[in-house]
C-alpha cells in the first residue's frame, strides 16, 4: 500500500481535537565560564526555579518513551479497545479467521495466479451472502516489463435500488515486495494487515447486511492495483480506484452513493485511528459522525484527534474524481508510532499474528451502527 504521509506545520484549523501540538527544544548554555559570584547567582535561581525543572524533566521523559518507543504495552496483548464487550453477532474469531484464509493464498499482487484464487473465493462467498458480484476489468501496464496485466476491481452488491446507498471500500491486493524490509526487501509480502485486514472487516459485516434498513443498500468494492508499484516515485499508484471513479463519473448509476468508507490497515493488535486529514478535508461529516458513533458504543480505538500527515489512499479519486464523499479508516503506525518502535509496514513481518480479530470486530461493529443510523436522514 502506498500512502506518502506528506509532513507539514499544522494550520490553525488542525487544532480542533488534536493533541499533536509541535514542542521546540531550548538550547542549554554553559556557565564554566563564569566569575563566582554569577554562579552562586546561578544557584539561587535553579533553587527557586526546581518546580519547573522538575516538571521539564518529566514532560521529556514521557516524551522520550512516546518517541522512542518505550511503550510497555506488549505486543502480545492487544489493547483493551472497547469499553464494553463486542456484541456476538460481531465475531473477532470468525473475521480472523477470513484475514487468515485471505493470507493463506499467498501474495497477491495484481494479475497473479492468487489474486485470481482470491477473486473466485471473494465471489463464491458474497454470492452466497446474498451480494450480486461482478469484476470490473481493465488491462494495465506492467511497469518492468511493459506487458499488458488485467485489473479487476470486485463489486458486491446489495439493493441496489434503495433511495440511500454507501460505498464500502478497501484494497486487495498486495504489494510485489516487501519494499521497507531491512533485511529482506525482495522478500514475501503476505500483507495481513496491509491488504488481507479491510476485506476481512467488510467480509465479516456481510452477515449484516440482510438486516440493513429497508432503505439502505451497500456496495461492497474490493480495488486492484492500489500499489502495482515496483520503483518508488516511478510507478503509478490507486489505478483501481481511479478506474472506478472515473467509470462512476461517466456513468453514474440510478441511485448515487451517498458516501464512501474506506478501511485500510485495520487489523492492527493495537489498533488506534485518528482523523485523518484528506478524510477531514473531503468528507468532513462523514468522518466526525463515525467517530461519534465509535464514542457512543464505547470503541476506544477511534481517538478523535488529527493525524500530522495527509495520507494518500484510494479515497482520494474517490473525492477528487468521482465526487463521492469517502473517508478513510487507517491506522498508519504499524503497531505503534516511535523513532525505534518495530515497525510492519511493507515488511515480511506483515502476517496474520500482528493481527487480531478483536480490532476487526470493533472497526465492524462502529461501521455496521453508523450505517443503520443513517436510515432517514
Amino acid at each position: 500500500m502506498k500512502h506518502r504521509p506528506a509532513d507539514r506545520p499544522a494550520s490553525p484549523s488542525d487544532s480542533e481535537n488534536s493533541s499533536d501540538a509541535a514542542m521546540t527544544a531550548i538550547p542549554q548554555r554553559s556557565a564554566t565560564s563564569r566569575p563566582e559570584s554569577q554562579r552562586v547567582g546561578f544557584a539561587g535561581r535553579l533553587r527557586r526555579s526546581w518546580p519547573l525543572l522538575i516538571f521539564g524533566i518529566a514532560i521529556g521523559a514521557g516524551l522520550g518513551i512516546y518517541f522512542l518507543g518505550g511503550s510497555d504495552r506488549g505486543l502480545d496483548r492487544p489493547l483493551e479497545l472497547t469499553l464494553r464487550p463486542i456484541p456476538a453477532i460481531y465475531s473477532p474469531e470468525r473475521a480472523m479467521g477470513y484475514l487468515e484464509t485471505i493470507c493463506d493464498f499467498g501474495p497477491r499482487p495484481t494479475g497473479s495466479e492468487a489474486m485470481k484464487r482470491q477473486q473466485e473465493f471473494l465471489t463464491d462467498f458474497f454470492t452466497e451472502n446474498g451480494a450480486s458480484v461482478e469484476l470490473q476489468k481493465a488491462s494495465i501496464r506492467h511497469p518492468l516489463t511493459g506487458e499488458a496485466v488485467e485489473m479487476a476491481n470486485l463489486i458486491a452488491s446489495w439493493y441496489p435500488d434503495r433511495p440511500i446507498r454507501f460505498l464500502l471500500c478497501a484494497h486487495y491486493d498486495t504489494r510485489p515486495f516487501p519494499d521497507r524490509d531491512r533485511k529482506d526487501p525482495k522478500g514475501v509480502f503476505i500483507g495481513a494487515n496491509d491488504g488481507a485486514s479491510g476485506v476481512a472487516a467488510w467480509m465479516e459485516m456481510s452477515h449484516q447486511f440482510s438486516s440493513l434498513p429497508a432503505d439502505v443498500g451497500v456496495d461492497v468494492v474490493l480495488f486492484d492495483a492500489e500499489e502495482f508499484v515496483f520503483s518508488e516515485g516511478r510507478d503509478d499508484y490507486f489505478l483501481g480506484s481511479t478506474h472506478f471513479a472515473q467509470q462512476y463519473k461517466m456513468s453514474p448509476p440510478a441511485v448515487g452513493y451517498r458516501a464512501g468508507v474506506l478501511l485500510d490497515m485495520v487489523g492492527d493488535r493495537e489498533l488506534q485511528l485518528l482523523y485523518e486529514r484528506n478524510s477531514l478535508r473531503y468528507a468532513r461529516d462523514v468522518t466526525k459522525s463515525i467517530w461519534q458513533t465509535a464514542r457512543r458504543l464505547g470503541v476506544r480505538a477511534f481517538v478523535p484527534r488529527t493525524r500530522m500527515q495527509d495520507i494518500r489512499d484510494d479515497h482520494l479519486p474517490l473525492n477528487q474524481i468521482a465526487g463521492i464523499p469517502t473517508t478513510d479508516l487507517i491506522d498508519f503506525d504499524y503497531p505503534r508510532p516511535g523513532f525505534r518502535a518495530p515497525q510492519y509496514w511493507h515488511t515480511t513481518e506483515d502476517v496474520p499474528e500482528k493481527c487480531s480479530g478483536t480490532s476487526l470486530a470493533a472497526v465492524t461493529w462502529t461501521v455496521h451502527q453508523w450505517l443503520v443510523e443513517q436510515s432517514g436522514k
